[in-house]
């Protein structure tokens, strides 16, 4: 689960963590009030979306306006503030189609002298968390890695104890950090550990962590994503969840226990099993077609479950055609049929749907699809299906 930036601040905040004076605004006349709060020569103003690359962004209705900006007035915040609330940012991350902003972060400018790149994530190659670090503040951690990956340093940490303090001055030192900065990396890299271990995350990153002129290490940026798992556990950070960010088909998929990935092509797919969902949308690209979508209805799925992931399924106008793929283990291949004739009636399928079917009860499945009458193609294997719906649409 992802949140905002100023959510994550606000988590940093209150777990010690320091971060930028800063004020959360919603208008433009708020964002100029968020000025004068912070009492400072110059403030920041920041996009609220779920991507990065909000700095090199530009609003699709103001091709000039960035999605930071540095103002040195409470009337340029509001300028600026009305440019960018209720329009659409374009980054790197968002694609063409962008995201509305609808909440601002007003920051208090700081004395920087350096910026730096921290970063946690789970290690899965050797079972723990580590702690990354660069010199590099600023860029993306990606670049630096196809770069100049010898300026990536790592330390990973006990899940249990977290990043001991011989292991956070080894990093300070590697990055070359003295006196008051060294002192308040070591208690900044063991804070950020207990952080992410506390809250279950999937990621914590401060890019860019700055060094204030002063020796202090501040986070500029936070972006934090927690472990989905693991929400059970974290029932107050669900209220940070932020619905109108996430794609609405991907929404309604984890609500019915599906588990859905919007793509960019026209071929529908509807697989039963993580591994044979990607190896569906391999032999869809082998055979020139691009999959409009990742959907698993798992190994348990019930009938009014595959009826939601047709009805997701065909939601999206980008979908031309349909395939499902089932190896039927504990999931019923007649399940299926039943769920498929269903939506075909009920939704109204009018696209070439093609059906492979394998495992258990295929032969009731196969007469159910043959004695139903419908336009149904059927494939004999995978590559015969595949072909097929290729060339379907």
């Amino acid at each position: 689960m992802k949140i905002h930036e100023y959510q994550a601040k606000q988590l940093f905040a209150a777990a010690g963590i320091a971060v930028p004076q800063h004020v959360v605004a919603k208008s433009a006349e708020e964002a100029a009030a968020a000025f004068t709060q912070l009492g400072g020569p110059l403030a920041v103003v920041k996009s609220q979306i779920h991507a990065g690359g909000r700095g090199k962004g530009r609003f699709k209705e103001q091709p000039e306006q960035p999605g930071v900006v540095l103002v040195k007035s409470a009337e340029a915040a509001r300028d600026h503030a009305t440019k960018m609330l209720g329009n659409t940012l374009v980054t790197i991350q968002t694609g063409p189609e962008g995201k509305q902003v609808n909440t601002l972060l007003v920051e208090a400018g700081l004395n920087i002298a350096r910026e730096l790149y921290l970063g946690a994530v789970i290690d899965r190659e050797v079972g723990k968390p580590v702690l990354i670090v660069s010199s590099e503040g600023g860029m993306e951690i990606e670049e630096v890695a196809e770069h100049s990956p010898e300026k990536i340093l790592r330390e990973h940490f006990d899940p249990d104890a977290g990043l001991f303090p011989y292991q956070a001055r080894k990093l300070a030192f590697a990055l070359g950090l003295e006196g008051a900065a060294l002192r308040s990396a070591e208690k900044f890299f063991q804070q950020i550990a207990k952080f992410f271990l506390k809250h279950d995350c999937a990621m914590a990153e401060v890019n860019p962590l700055v060094v204030t002129k002063e020796g202090d290490l501040v986070a500029l940026d936070a972006k934090v994503t927690f472990d989905d798992n693991a929400m059970f556990r974290h029932k107050d950070l669900l209220e940070l969840r932020d619905l109108s960010e996430e794609q609405p088909m991907e929404v309604a998929a984890a609500n019915a226990g599906l588990s859905y990935v919007k793509l960019d092509g026209n071929l529908g797919c509807l697989v039963n099993g993580a591994g044979l969902a990607m190896s569906t949308m391999d032999l869809i690209k082998l055979h020139g077609g691009e999959p409009a979508n990742f959907l698993d209805v798992g190994g348990g799925a019930n009938v009014d479950q595959v009826t939601e992931a047709f009805r997701i399924i065909l939601a999206d106008p980008n979908v031309k055609g349909v395939l499902v793929n089932i190896f039927g283990g504990i999931m019923k291949c007649d399940t299926i049929v039943t769920a498929l004739l269903g939506a075909y009636d009920n939704i109204g399928i009018k696209v070439p749907l093609v059906v492979r079917l394998e495992g258990t009860n295929v032969e009731l499945a196969r007469k159910m699809l043959a004695d139903s009458g419908k336009k149904i193609v059927t494939g004999t294997d995978l590559t015969d299906a595949a072909k097929k719906a290729v060339a379907a649409i």
